[in-house]
């Protein structure tokens, strides 16, 4: 029966990865897209904080706090994977550059694809990784829904916008049943995350990059809050495919999982800080507008 489950929940991560990926390109146009990311300054920090800096702060978290090597994979993994689906929903949390974070989102998956093939064998030391099995599970899991759920969206507005709830129910089913299935099968290794720090120091490691985002986003508040949860959110769905390629052991995953949903402690405050910043911002600005007509009043 175990056994079974197993199959299921394997089944679970690609269908969620699948539709998650299907039901982000159905809400993007190519202008959503295009329109973006001209701003060739700001591209170019979010792709160094994102392929340089994280990996970077990712392995050296594993070298000081000496975490056991299934749980340094995967917040190695997360490291290297940016472009996480759910950045233009954190964004309309954060009051942000929604059209701002769809282009973000897009580019770092696009990036991911390229960099986790070829990265990961130098971020893992003794981490043997075929580099063509596993850009093929991201091109054919990823890139091609999301370039799928483009060209209906292109095509069909109607269309995309009947079949984006469907998709999207359907990765939120997905995600849910591969989290508890995967959780149920491996509880003793889960309370072991717990146990070890490792997940202090993936809570760590988001709170960094939340950071480090942030400070890059340039001046304007409404892209330094997107580049901020954009670096801080890690793209679960793409290390988690990289994962069944390359590592044998459950912990992995587990532990994927795990500081996916540890991340959150930092990312939602986060999101919810930079909204009441907007708010503050646009309130202080109205009374400044309305001081001119005050005084002319008064006079």
């Amino acid at each position: 029966m175990a056994e079974f489950f197993e199959i299921v929940a394997k089944i679970a991560v690609v269908v969620f990865v699948v539709t998650c990926m299907v039901a982000a390109g159905l809400g993007l146009s190519v202008r959503d897209v295009t329109t973006p990311l001209r701003r060739a300054r700001l591209v170019a920090f979010a792709l160094i904080v994102n392929f340089v800096v994280a990996p970077a702060i990712a392995l050296g978290l594993t070298l000081i706090f000496t975490l056991d090597r299934p749980y340094a994979i995967s917040l190695i993994l997360l490291g290297a994977a940016a472009g996480a689906p759910f950045l233009p929903k954190l964004a309309e949390l954060a009051n942000g550059d929604i059209a701002f974070s769809v282009g973000l989102m897009l580019l770092l998956t696009l990036g991911t694809e390229a960099f986790l093939p070829f990265g990961l064998p130098l971020l893992i030391p003794g981490q043997s990784a075929d580099t063509w099995p596993i850009l093929q599970s991201l091109l054919l899991t990823m890139f091609l829904p999301l370039a799928i759920g483009m060209a209906v969206r292109g095509r069909s507005e109607h269309w995309s916008a009947r079949l984006r709830p469907v998709f999207a129910i359907a990765s939120n089913v997905t995600m849910v049943l591969a989290v508890v299935l995967l959780i149920s099968l491996n509880f003793e290794a889960v309370i072991g995350t717990f146990g070890s720090g490792a997940v202090a120091v993936a809570v760590l490691f988001v709170l960094i990059l939340t950071a480090i985002g942030y400070a890059a986003g340039g001046p304007l508040r409404t892209t330094r809050s997107v580049l901020a949860l954009g670096t801080g959110q890690r793209n679960v769905a793409a290390a988690l495919i990289v994962a069944t390629q390359i590592a044998a052991d459950a912990s992995v995953t587990v532990m994927l999982l795990v500081s996916t949903l540890a991340g959150l402690i930092v990312l939602l405050p986060a999101a919810r800080w930079f909204a009441r910043q907007a708010t503050a911002v646009d309130v202080s600005r109205s009374e400044t507008a309305h001081e001119p007509v005050r005084a002319e009043v008064a006079r």
